[in-house]
């Protein structure tokens, strides 16, 4: 097919006080004159057909958008043609990764668009849960934000067939956990790398994932309120987590109940809204998995860690990537500091140079984080 040659170009005016730019993104393709193309990412909370986000038309088959008083920051986005089953691919109709840009001073980008997902033929995903992984509820009622969301489970495999009671990890983003088939851009392989290394290890662990609300992902995962995004849900979400479904795993399942054996991670703004969950119910969760935390987006997160009352019972790794963006690395390095200097809590922190803001180098470093896990 013919590749979609797209011109990606910002004109910035700034404004020295409040940070906020111009932005001007420009697509020309001749073999897509009457379709509607759309900007997604998480500035609109990945919407494929926002009508706010539509590009218009101009010149000889080409089509444009402007948007105004955008605050500096970093930005992941996507083309699409108006749902997420007409994305731009590879040419060979591969996922890709999302864009990323940093805002930080005047910008421009050319970017090409190799090929579109529905000028490929649908290849279903594999369904690739072990047996071990099991449906808790397709549509677990939360209260606490009058929500319904899929929760997974993930029991040892000799859980059944014995008396033992179980350390609990919940996880963020439940559908890229252990899943394939419903994952975005590729699961972790969470089952199957502790189908591995509780055998190595002789240590067990059961994991609950819970997925994410997709458009209310940036604001369920949010504890503070963003010009940017919305009203921030996440204290009732973790209100969820520890007051709802926490007694109800407890309830039905043999677990560890106490806090130093209750474990909380995700990646992002996963990452974020694990470690809120350890300061805002320190008595519940004690260790944190922290991967790639978009601290970028909540700043105030370093004022409430510093506020943090924690002891020697809590536990921290983080982890962030150096090709994620310019502040990922240095952010994370102000956050573990923070708490060093707290004197209270193990904590670790492992960066690699190469890595990039995706379940491929989440899934990479789980092995790491569950070795330290159950140490």
């Amino acid at each position: 097919m013919k590749s979609v040659f797209v011109f990606f170009f910002f004109i910035f005016s700034i404004s020295a006080l409040q940070a906020q730019y111009t932005l001007r993104l420009g697509v020309t393709n001749t073999s897509l004159q009457k379709d509607e193309i759309y900007l997604a990412g998480n500035f609109n909370g990945w919407n494929p057909g926002d009508s706010n986000y539509k590009l218009k038309s101009f010149g000889n088959n080409s089509k444009y958008i402007e948007l105004n008083n955008v605050y500096a920051g970093m930005y992941e986005f996507k083309f699409t043609r108006g749902s997420w089953e007409k994305v731009e691919t590879t040419a060979k109709g591969e996922d890709i990764t999302n864009h990323f840009i940093q805002l930080s001073s005047d910008t421009s980008l050319i970017i090409t668009v190799a090929g579109w997902k529905d000028n490929f033929p649908v290849k279903p995903k594999p369904n690739t849960a072990s047996a071990n992984v099991h449906i808790i509820d397709t549509a677990f009622y939360i209260t606490q934000l009058k929500r319904y969301r899929r929760i997974w489970i993930y029991l040892p495999a000799g859980y059944h067939s014995s008396k033992k009671y179980y350390p609990v990890l919940y996880m963020h983003d439940g559908q890229n956990l252990f899943n394939e088939q419903t994952s975005g851009f590729g699961e972790w392989g969470i089952d199957e790398c502790l189908d591995t290394l509780e055998n190595k290890l002789q240590k067990e662990c059961i994991v609950v994932g819970i997925d994410n609300g997709t458009d209310k992902r940036m604001t369920e995962y949010n504890p503070y309120d963003n010009q940017r995004f919305g009203k921030g849900e996440g204290k009732l979400y973790i209100d969820f987590l520890a007051e709802t479904l926490k007694p109800f795993v407890d309830s039905n399942y043999r677990t560890l109940i106490d806090a130093s054996h209750t474990f909380i991670a995700g990646s992002s703004m996963g990452g974020l809204i694990s470690l809120y969950a350890i300061v805002q119910y320190p008595d519940v969760f004690g260790v944190a998995g922290i991967f790639s935390p978009a601290f970028w987006i909540v700043p105030e997160m370093f004022q409430g860690v510093q506020n943090a009352t924690w002891n020697q019972a809590h536990r921290f790794y983080f982890y962030a990537g150096g090709k994620e963006s310019e502040t990922m690395i240095t952010d994370m390095e102000k956050m573990v500091d923070i708490i060093l200097k707290k004197n209270c809590c193990a904590t670790l922190m492992d960066a690699n140079p190469l890595g990039q803001h995706n379940e491929k180098f989440w899934r990479n470093e789980f092995d790491d984080f569950y070795y330290w896990l159950m140490q």
